[in-house]
């Protein structure tokens, strides 16, 4: 179970219209192709908790990093050495796949990257991670949403959310489909019939909404994600849930009347006290996430050559561990970035140095690039979404952020 400095509680008209079965699948045209015969996808990975970046893509290199990081620094050395990346950069030994694709110029590594955002709180880091505005605030509606709201008519993309609670970043105008990975038994086809028969005497729109949920579950079906999920049990069982919820996404994602554009998230990444560095709590989150990435690439197939999978966190960790061997809440870190469709083999970074005269605040990794530059990059160079709208539908408020080019390859 993730810790949370703050106890998550959506509301019950958030479950109600965002969960489980009532997810809808959109009312869109099939999808046309777009720019000749590529076939864009796209998968947003939230890495809930606020990842210490610093653990997970370590910059060996500097001189300052091991004292600073003391036991949760990574090391080319020891019991669990790190992954070289670069010369510099080491990646955390639980990330054997991204390592490889990484080597084969198909993933890459942003670091010292954050959002605007510059306080210390989840939900709020979170809100900006996922809404795209500057700031913290109430809204209904997440950039990835309003960037497959933007899409000229004829290109628009079917949108997925993952999870019972679908992530903000992905809700919105525009519909998108559900699904879960499986949880509980799965009803027969009489119960279901007879559920739907009350419902379209009752309550059409709620019928409709049912209709489709089973459409969908079809769907899974038919792509074979019902029931083949092992169940361990200790501390691998959420690195293998990790793992299902990416199968079940790439498989969506691969079938010809599919959806293109995906959101999931992953808890657990809120590292106060025994983090582990190459080793321990965190190591077992990033083999999760590592098996995520593997997941999608088996499971696209021949449509991973245009697919691009980034994974953001909302903010990174302190620079220094704290008193219970692990890491506060922070500023700069990282975000992965992975598919066929990458210009990887690369660290992206403008670093910033770890002596305290450099530290933001005297405390945590300086952020040197925004992340909504990233984010951009990706959207107006595989998506085709121009500046102009990036800067005001999709991330309002963000003229001076300029879309990071060279992310495609």
């Amino acid at each position: 179970m993730a810790t949370y400095c703050e106890a998550p509680s959506p509301s019950r008209r958030t479950l109600l219209r965002a969960s489980g079965a009532l997810f809808a699948w959109a009312h869109l045209p099939r999808f046309a192709k777009a720019a000749g015969s590529r076939d864009p996808r796209l998968a947003v990975i939230i890495l809930r908790g606020a990842l210490d970046g610093l653990s997970a893509v370590g910059p060996a290199g500097d001189p300052d990093y091991a004292s600073l990081h003391g036991a949760l620094a990574l090391s080319h050395s020891g019991d669990h050495p790190a992954l070289p990346l670069d010369g510099f950069f080491a990646l955390n030994p639980a990330m054997q796949s991204f390592a490889r694709l990484f080597r084969e110029g198909k993933a890459a590594v942003v670091h010292a990257v954050a959002t605007p955002y510059r306080e210390r709180s989840h939900f709020d880091g979170q809100d900006v991670l996922e809404s795209g505005y500057p700031s913290p605030g109430r809204t209904d509606s997440g950039w990835l949403n309003r960037a497959l709201a933007s899409l000229p008519a004829g290109e628009r993309l079917r949108g997925l959310g993952i999870g019972a609670v679908a992530p903000l970043v992905m809700r919105g105008p525009a519909p998108v489909l559900g699904w879960a990975p499986q949880a509980l038994p799965q009803a027969g086809d009489d119960l279901a019939r007879r559920v739907l028969d009350l419902y379209t005497h009752r309550d059409p729109a709620l019928a409709s909404a049912l209709r489709e949920g089973l459409a969908t579950e079809q769907m899974a079906s038919a792509a074979q994600l019902v029931g083949e999920a092992a169940r361990p049990s200790g501390g691998m069982r959420q690195a293998a849930a990790m793992r299902q919820t990416a199968m079940g996404a790439a498989r969506l994602m691969a079938a010809d009347d599919g959806p293109r554009i995906a959101a999931l998230a992953f808890d657990g990444f809120d590292t106060h006290a025994n983090e582990g560095g190459a080793s321990g709590q965190l190591a077992a989150r990033l083999l999760g996430l590592d098996g995520a990435f593997g997941e999608f690439e088996r499971g696209l197939g021949e449509k991973w050559q245009d697919t691009v999978l980034i994974a953001i966190t909302e903010f990174g960790r302190t620079a220094k561990i704290n008193g219970t061997s692990g890491t506060d809440h922070g500023t700069g870190t990282v975000a992965f970035l992975a598919g066929g469709a990458l210009k990887g083999g690369r660290v992206i970074v403008d670093w910033p140095g770890l002596k305290e005269k450099q530290l933001y605040e005297g405390r945590d990794l300086a952020p040197t690039t925004d992340l909504r530059a990233v984010l951009k990059g990706l959207l107006a160079d595989h998506l085709g979404l121009s500046s102009s709208v990036l800067a005001t539908k999709v991330f309002p408020n963000s003229a001076s952020v300029k879309p990071l080019p060279g992310l495609i390859g």
